[in-house]
């Protein structure tokens, strides 16, 4: 069982200029081709291309070969109840995110997702007939203390490399946390730690698609593993907040290896 903990951004390479180009050639040609082609971002830096809007219509203008991995956690299709406030335990009353999350009221498609080169979306257990054998990734969210109490235990992701089954063990659990603890930007927001650790396992991705951006966790991830990072967000709240955090890890990076 792999235990995570958050880390600093890595080093900025010496070889890499303002737009945040990689060491490696494949990766420069690709992100050049991306910038020349592809619509223009609503937000954009060092490596990084926001989107504000609908990812089934902004997937059909991206260039093929251009993304070499896809990590995110899609809207499941079960109509999540986002009001947390129905809990009790004491959480205030801006645990109440209103109208849900778009796109969760029908069941997801993980079709669009499955010709990219590698590929990590969670929440399988609720699409699992959709897709092929492949690995799946365990992430355990409680401490062994807290197994078969309120909630779920886990939370299982699906990649398209292997036939293996590997765990993730970091705790967050209500306000229960290893990390980011009181962050709470949104109803289904994952730790850093763990997009993190699902970035590392597809190995040698260097440009990594996220086409349900929600706060951005995936991008900070990106900018502390040293990738590219490509965000799609529909709402407008939530892609204002996935800059400000991606710009501020970018920034901080800056500072910790300036």
């Amino acid at each position: 069982m792999t235990t995570i903990s958050p880390v600093k951004s890595q080093a900025p390479s010496k070889n890499r200029d303002m737009r945040g180009k990689s060491e490696c050639g494949d990766s420069l040609l690709a992100y050049e081709a991306m910038t020349d082609t592809w619509s223009k971002p609503d937000w954009e830096c060092e490596g990084v291309r926001l989107y504000c809007g609908d990812c089934l219509k902004l997937l059909p203008q991206l260039p093929a070969g251009i993304v070499d991995g896809v990590v995110s956690d899609p809207p499941y299709g079960g109509s999540y109840d986002t009001d947390y406030t129905r809990f009790s335990g004491g959480l205030s009353p801006n645990r109440n995110w209103g109208n849900g999350i778009v796109g969760d009221d029908k069941p997801f498609d993980p079709a669009p997702w499955l010709a990219f080169e590698q590929v990590c979306l969670w929440g399988y257990q609720h699409w699992a007939h959709r897709v092929p054998l492949g690995t799946i990734l365990v992430w355990c969210k409680k401490r062994d203390t807290q197994l078969g109490t309120f909630l779920s235990d886990a939370e299982l992701a699906w990649t398209n490399k292997g036939r293996g089954c590997y765990v993730c063990q970091h705790t967050w659990h209500g306000f229960d946390r290893d990390s980011e603890r009181g962050k709470v930007l949104h109803p289904t927001q994952k730790p850093v730690a763990l997009m993190r650790w699902c970035i590392e396992r597809l190995g040698g991705a260097s440009i990594i698609l996220d086409p349900f951006m929600g706060s951005g966790t995936t991008g900070v991830a990106c900018v502390q593993t040293g990738r590219e990072f490509v965000g799609i967000e529909i709402e407008p709240k939530y892609f204002d907040i996935a800059v400000t955090r991606i710009d501020q890890e970018r920034r901080q990076g800056r500072m910790d290896f300036g």
